[in-house]
């Protein structure tokens, strides 16, 4: 596709790329405000750290593999959602098989060398919000999302779920970046800055 980064996917050890795409066009009998598109991308590649010991220095794999995998997924949401422009909302995920760590997942994904490049492609400031987990191939990921430049912004809250039928296996880890275009259907709960000042008073004289 034209304009969509291509992989060495040998060097990067990649299997496969998988998009998804959804329009929500209704929500409690009412039609949003205006369309509402999320997306994910999520790379399947082999662990480069299989084999290794606890103590391994995670780092120099991190610098190699993850800007370019932070390319690849993000080149994939901006095609699916129709540029970084319209994008306001943005998460990232990983979960490893069950023969890697758990921190071989966070050695992808709680990096600059993937963060900082993802929140630079889809042109955010907010620190993006995650989810790792280690898991079996086809056990569904809930990708949480909010505003990419105001992350106190509770109307862009929300989440998006991912699932990769056969991955990852037991030696791969499945790398996630979600987008949206904007916020939850219908949102009304209030913001940070016009919220009460509320503490544990407000539970006097209430009955249990």
């Amino acid at each position: 596709m034209s304009g969509i980064h291509v992989p060495d996917a040998a060097d990067l050890g990649l299997r496969k790329i998988v998009c998804h795409r959804q329009e929500t066009l209704s929500e409690a009998g009412k039609v949003p405000g205006r369309p509402i598109l999320q997306a994910t991308a999520a790379a399947v590649l082999r662990n480069p750290w299989i084999g290794t010991g606890a103590d391994e220095d995670l780092a120099p794999e991190s610098r190699r593999v993850a800007p370019r995998l932070a390319q690849l997924l993000t080149d994939r949401l901006t095609a699916a959602l129709g540029g970084s422009d319209r994008i306001e909302a943005f998460g990232k995920a990983a979960v490893v098989g069950l023969s890697g760590e758990l921190e071989h997942a966070g050695a992808l994904i709680h990096t600059p060398y993937f963060g900082n490049l993802v929140r630079e492609y889809l042109e955010g400031t907010s620190v993006l919000c995650f989810a790792d987990d280690r898991a079996e191939a086809g056990q569904p990921l809930m990708v949480p999302m909010w505003h990419k430049t105001h992350a106190t912004s509770r109307s862009h809250y929300q989440t998006t779920s991912v699932r990769v039928g056969d991955a990852p296996a037991p030696d791969e880890i499945v790398l996630v970046t979600a987008a949206s275009t904007g916020p939850r259907p219908h949102p009304r709960l209030g913001d940070r800055t016009t919220d009460p000042v509320v503490t544990s008073e407000v539970l006097r004289g209430v009955k249990a």
